[in-house]
């Protein structure tokens, strides 16, 4: 597994950089007190689970107000309960002689003056943030019954002058660590299913080459080579292959291959040009784009081939199909009077929502729970890695590093 460390050298404060904008429909309200002993750890995790529940955009906190509380407190439901609180988390964290630190949390439903329940972990302490996320999801599925995704993971490419980098990093952006760094083009970043490897497109041959890369031990396979062009791949759900589109017989067209390489197979046999495979949760179909119809739309299609069924109609320029793991969802980008906007599509109805109001959104990526999307864009002025919620009423930018910040992929739930 990646080793995730914490920015030692930085205040702790520092590293909540997560910036939240909006107001949700219905958020349920939380006081996530501040952990004793957090002052003098290196990561204040309070702030880690306060930030990554915020951001999942269903709860509200509420301010603990200086209260010195811990796992082993009892609340008093006459203080909390006028002040709005329906929940209250509190825990300690605690340097043991051997440098690791002792975590622990309980969390309180104040609402029935319940305990529902705590976690502890004992952590290196460049696994505090990994702890801290693990708290966050603990919380969210116990108050909302669905999985929380703050200890997943993100991937995302930058380029800052002449050198481009792939980073792994927390589902907030943060502890970001490099995968590969080149002075040739890295793009089309995708996780497989099992979350320890990302196969991604390099030109570091001078000519777009599929690679699949071991996150933990950096060790990397070449999976197509072809001649002309190898580029978007994308994993089955089982893993097992990848589609992704080749030139090698002239033009660009759909092809499946094994994860482990072989001969690929062709997909698609279209006049146009066919790429930005994506599958279906279900791994029965896929969904992809092509200029077949005279301009990028998206289309579906069997995942062993076939006929194709036009998705997008809205417009004359529709790219980057993803697709939620509840299957319910397709994401996709959009240009509307010159500006590119990330679109929500319902597919049981086909009806499609406008998430943003910014002008140059790029590379949608569902959370594996389906609940949040990640996406790249320009935000006053500046290169933006941005979460938001499906009604698109709560978003966050996330923390990146610097540079054009480019192709972001959510990676999956981590057992």
């Amino acid at each position: 597994m990646l080793a995730l460390s914490a920015c030692a050298a930085a205040p702790a404060w520092a590293q909540f950089r997560v910036e939240v904008s909006g107001v949700g429909l219905t958020q349920l309200p939380i006081v996530i007190a501040p952990f004793r002993g957090d002052a003098n750890a290196p990561v204040r995790l309070a702030s880690v689970v306060q930030a990554d529940l915020e951001r999942s955009g269903r709860f509200k906190s509420i301010d603990a107000n200086g209260a010195q509380l811990d796992e082993n407190s009892r609340p008093d439901l006459a203080i909390w309960r006028p002040r709005g609180a329906d929940a209250l988390a509190a825990g300690s964290v605690t340097r043991l002689v051997d440098g690791r630190y002792d975590v622990r949390f309980r969390l309180w439903d104040i609402v029935r003056g319940q305990d529902i329940g705590g976690q502890n972990y004992v952590v290196a302490a460049g696994d505090l943030r990994l702890a801290a996320h693990r708290i966050a999801d603990f919380i969210y599925e116990k108050l909302t019954g669905e999985r929380g995704v703050f200890s997943t993971r993100i991937a995302y490419v930058t380029k800052a002058g002449r050198q481009f980098n792939l980073w792994v990093a927390d589902a907030d952006g943060e502890n970001a660590q490099a995968a590969l760094s080149s002075p040739e083009p890295i793009i089309s970043p995708a996780w497989a299913p099992d979350g320890q490897q990302l196969a991604y497109v390099s030109f570091e041959s001078r000519k777009p080459v599929v690679y699949v890369h071991e996150v933990a031990s950096g060790r990397r396979r070449l999976l197509a080579n072809f001649r002309g062009s190898n580029s978007a791949p994308a994993w089955a759900p089982d893993g097992r292959s990848l589609a992704l589109t080749l030139s090698r017989d002239g033009g660009s067209q759909l092809f499946t291959i094994d994860a482990q390489g072989g001969e690929p197979r062709r997909l698609t046999q279209s006049s146009g040009i066919d790429t930005e495979p994506a599958f279906s949760a279900d791994g029965k179909s896929i969904y992809f784009v092509s200029d077949r119809g005279g301009s990028p739309q998206i289309y579906r299609m069997l995942a062993g081939g076939g006929s194709a069924e036009r998705v997008t109609f809205s417009g004359d320029y529709n790219i980057s199909p993803a697709l939620s793991a509840d299957g319910r969802w397709m994401a996709f980008i959009s240009r509307i009077k010159g500006a590119f906007k990330l679109q929500l599509m319902e597919l049981a109805s086909g009806n499609v929502t406008s998430l943003t109001d910014t002008a140059a959104d790029e590379s949608p990526s569902f959370a594996p729970n389906s609940k949040l999307i990640v996406y790249a864009t320009r935000q006053d002025g500046r290169e933006a890695l941005m979460t938001t919620s499906l009604d698109g009423k709560i978003k966050a930018r996330l923390a990146g590093k610097a540079g054009e910040i480019r192709e972001p992929d959510w990676g999956p739930f981590q057992n």
